[in-house]
């Protein structure tokens, strides 16, 4: 009797919706385990070639922390693609302009750069303050401390 390893049917995956509270969070501990949410690997017919992770909702994106001189030289460019188009700024100016790009460039940055990355990533919803729009989901808070340790 031979073992078959188990494919679970693209329809038939069960995908939730999970809030994370970032207030307090460092943003690298913070990306990896909302990169691990968006990919299923917390859940046991994780597959690498297919999409069973959960939608995930970052709140408070404003009040994520970084460790060191990080706010002052963690550098983000960005680029018009025009020649001379490059823009830099730093972490510090960024997260007053735009924090929710901070951690969507974060996230961005630990799932896997090819078409399936690009279709998980659309699971991210960052929103700068406490409130988001996704009650109709009926979204479950993601306790943090479970994962990362210490309180949350």
């Amino acid at each position: 009797m031979t073992a078959k390893t188990f494919l679970p049917a693209v329809d038939e995956i069960e995908r939730r919706w999970l809030v994370v509270d970032a207030a307090g969070q460092h943003l690298g501990r913070l990306a990896s385990v909302v990169a691990n949410l968006i990919r299923g690997k917390h859940r046991p017919n994780f597959t690498p070639h297919l999409d069973t992770g959960d939608f995930v909702i970052v709140v408070n994106a404003e009040k994520v922390e970084v460790t060191g001189k990080k706010s002052s030289q963690k550098l983000y460019r960005r680029s018009s693609g025009r020649p001379g188009g490059m823009k830099v700024e730093t972490f510090s100016h960024l997260q007053a302009r735009l924090p929710e790009r901070i951690v969507e460039k974060a996230v961005w940055g630990m799932l896997p750069h090819t078409r399936l990355g690009r279709q998980q990533f659309t699971k991210l919803k960052v929103y700068k303050g406490p409130a988001h729009p996704h009650a109709a989901q009926k979204p479950e808070v993601f306790d943090l401390s479970t994962v990362l340790g210490g309180p949350s």
